[in-house]
């Protein structure tokens, strides 16, 4: 038995666990049996030290490479791991890290991927290189879709598409894959969708025919050719299509990228109306006409489209109205890459467009969409907080910054005083460089996540929590030097969590400070849990308002960089994207059960203001919301805090 194996012995035994699995996945019945093992067969020992010993990380899109894969056992490591979170969703097995929610999300997300081997036969390439083993990727398959449900998976898939959409994320792959499977999928007369697809005709056509000359989707040359042939108020109708499905949807079609370059110098008033801007965005348009043609002239190519909605919502935020902001983009387009910079690019993004053009595109998109910066697949929520910060409040310093690291392949940034250098630092927090972020993120990350450890570094033996530090000095002047934290660091037990939430209260909420809006973000840190409300670690996120919402319910609208983030916290503590006033990419929560999360926060001690007459009712309120989640084993033992959590 593998699990009774030693540790020598393991690998010859897991080898016949992966032919047993084989021959039995290509059997009748094979998914249903490997299924109900699937709980003794992880706690057996079948994925460890492999990446899907970690389920909770595991990336959907690289489910397809795994499924068509020529080497079985990773076909069949990977099938076992899909069948293992069927059962995770089903609820037939509880598991630690993954949640049956988060386990029924991948899933869909998968099958959304492996459309095309769900719904059609193995393609001849895919017979000859894994021959008998094409069928088992479409057995995993139908079993999964069997499990969550054929006619739910178009439409949760669309569902799943807006939802994302409404937070503008700057990394729009993902999405176009998704949206290119649902087209296909359509334009196949072979699959029954039994009915599904409602709605897609929306997101279909804002990226394969986002106007009437391009409604069938005709090739770029013979919609040139149609723009040549337009009178004027055609080719307004023309670009008033673009700007709507793009400002709809936040994606950008080829075709657009053509209709912008076709009047790019004919007529400033089409240009605006294809960006879809307003009269702040038009007038900045206007005021630097020269930038904003060379921008579009070098940036905007059928292969980098988002540059257009970048560039539109930079010229709505007004930041060139800045004074350090037009020479900072026209040093950015005369930036020489460094070899180092050109060759992360290029391993990232491929070698069909140029590195450089490829960095101004993500510079744009950064500009325009602050709040669209995501993390990745990697614990790096410090540093894209970072860039996010400084493109929403600092966009000059940004572009310095990205200077630096495509030009010099070096960054350097002072910890009181002491200069700290990328270059010289030590490893970061990220294991290896990652390739999974927007074109900033891929050159600048690498050099912050360095910068930041090596800030914890250098205050290895002060009492409490580093961040009280190196926050301020990392993120900018505006971070709040003063500091709170609920939790002992030494030990991780909860203290003086009555003063804790009086503060945040008085410094925070509209009600208890005079009614005083946040001027500057501010960086905070949380404890994050799943939708069963078990700790899962801690997180950096920023506090950008506090307001009431429609309803007339008080929440916090934050920044949080994890690639999704609307999520199930547990407890009934869900994060809103959309529906209670949040602009794209912010996140919120109602006050109360924000600060039952909150760990850490900085505020301005030189604000002279009263802990606030929060009572007693709302704060309990807050400590039983911890109680019941991520602080439940954290109450300091033998001392009685000033509150103290209900008992359950």
């Amino acid at each position: 038995m593998l699990a009774d194996s030693l540790a020598f012995a393991k690998p010859a035994r897991l080898q016949r666990v992966f032919d047993a699995a084989r021959r039995l996945l290509l059997s009748d019945g094979g998914c249903q049996a490997i299924e109900a093992r699937a709980e003794a067969l992880e706690q057996a020992g079948v994925f460890a030290g492999s990446d899907w010993a970690s389920p909770q990380s595991l990336i959907p899109s690289l489910t397809q490479h795994a499924l068509t894969s020529a080497d079985a056992n990773v076909l069949v490591i990977e099938a076992l791991s899909e069948l293992r979170l069927l059962a995770v969703a089903r609820g037939r097995y509880l598991h630690p890290q993954v949640s049956a929610e988060q386990a029924q999300h991948y899933l869909a997300q998968v099958l959304a991927t492996n459309l095309t081997l769900l719904f059609t036969p193995p393609g001849e390439a895919q017979r000859v290189s894994q021959g008998r083993l094409a069928g088992i990727a479409h057995a995993v398959l139908t079993h999964l879709a069997e499990g969550i449900g054929y006619q739910q998976i178009i439409d949760r898939l669309i569902e799943e598409i807006w939802r994302m959409l409404q937070q503008r994320p700057i990394q729009t792959g993902p999405v176009r894959q998704m949206i290119t499977q649902i087209a296909v999928c359509q334009a196949n007369p072979a699959i029954d969708l039994s009915g599904s697809g409602q709605g897609a005709d929306r997101l279909i056509s804002s990226l394969f025919g986002p106007t009437l000359a391009s409604r069938e989707d005709p090739g770029l040359a013979v919609y040139q050719e149609r723009l040549q042939s337009m009178d004027a108020g055609t080719l307004q109708r023309e670009a008033s299509g673009c700007a709507r499905a793009m400002h709809d949807t936040g994606l950008v079609s080829a075709y657009h990228t053509v209709l912008i370059q076709h009047v790019l110098g004919q007529s400033d008033h089409l240009l605006a109306e294809a960006l879809g801007l307003s009269s702040t965005g038009r007038d900045c348009l206007l005021c630097y006409r020269d930038l904003v043609h060379a921008l579009i002239r070098t940036s905007v190519t059928p292969d980098t489209p988002q540059a257009c909605y970048g560039l539109a919502l930079m010229l709505e935020r007004g930041i060139l109205y800045q004074q350090p902001l037009a020479p900072a983009l026209w040093r950015q387009l005369n930036l020489q890459l460094c070899p180092e910079a050109r060759r992360r690019l290029s391993l990232s993004f491929g070698e069909q467009v140029d590195p450089s053009v490829r960095l101004l595109e993500g510079v744009l998109c950064i500009l325009g969409q602050p709040l669209g910066v995501g993390q990745g697949n990697n614990p790096t929520c410090q540093s894209a907080r970072a860039l996010s910060m400084w493109a929403y409040n600092d966009p000059d310093y940004l572009l310095q910054m990205v200077a630096w690291a495509a030009r010099d392949d070096e960054i350097i940034m002072h910890f009181e005083g002491q200069p700290v250098s990328s270059r010289e630092s030590g490893a970061g927090l990220a294991a290896t460089a990652p390739r999974d972020l927007d074109p900033v993120s891929t050159l600048v990350v690498p050099h912050l996540d360095r910068i930041y450890a090596e800030m914890g570094r250098l205050c290895a033996g002060r009492e409490g929590d580093p961040h009280r530090w190196v926050n301020p000095e990392f993120h900018g002047w505006w971070t709040g030097r003063g500091f709170r934290i609920n939790v002992d660091v030494d030990t991780g037990q909860i203290v003086d969590l009555g003063e804790f939430l009086r503060h945040f209260y008085s410094s925070y909420h509209p009600f208890y400070n005079g009614n005083q809006p946040l001027i500057h973000p501010q960086p905070a840190g949380i404890a994050i849990t799943d939708s069963a409300a078990r700790f899962i670690g801690w997180h950096a996120i920023t506090i950008l308002r506090v307001a009431l919402d429609p309803q007339q319910v008080m929440r916090v609208f934050f920044y949080n960089p994890n690639n999704d983030s609307g999520q199930d916290w547990g407890n009934d503590v869900v994060v809103s994207t959309a529906g209670h006033g949040e602009r794209h990419g912010e996140s919120s929560l109602p006050f109360e059960q924000f600060a039952s999360r909150l760990y850490i926060f900085h505020y301005d001690p030189l604000e002279h203001g009263e802990l606030a007459r929060v009572s007693h009712d709302e704060l309990q309120r807050v400590a039983d919301h911890m109680n019941s989640s991520w602080a439940q084993t954290r109450w300091r033992e033998g001392a009685v805090p000033d509150l103290q959590a209900s008992a359950n």
